[in-house]
């Protein structure tokens, strides 16, 4: 699945990012941000508009804004949170 389909809050892994689909500054700028293969993030909100950009990326202590359009660059694979007993 791709990051812009992530249900909120979920916790993930980015699996591939296809930079290639990117501005090559763009990508940089995500790269330098930390979003890269194995990094662990979550979606934590979403805008209100229609297009529902930015979306808001947890991605360890930071938060970042990233456009739709970037999200949907990048493959994800949701990770299964242990039970609590």
């Amino acid at each position: 699945m791709t990051l812009d389909e992530l249900p909120l809050g979920t916790p993930a892994r980015i699996d591939s990012v296809d930079w290639d689909a990117l501005v090559p500054e763009e990508a940089q700028r995500l790269q330098a941000l930390g979003l890269d293969t194995g990094a662990r993030i979550a979606v934590a909100y979403r805008g209100v508009f229609f297009t529902r950009d930015p979306l808001a990326i947890e991605i360890g202590r930071m938060t970042v804004a990233l456009r739709r359009v970037h999200a949907r660059a990048i493959q994800v694979e949701p990770l299964v949170q242990d039970a609590v007993a």
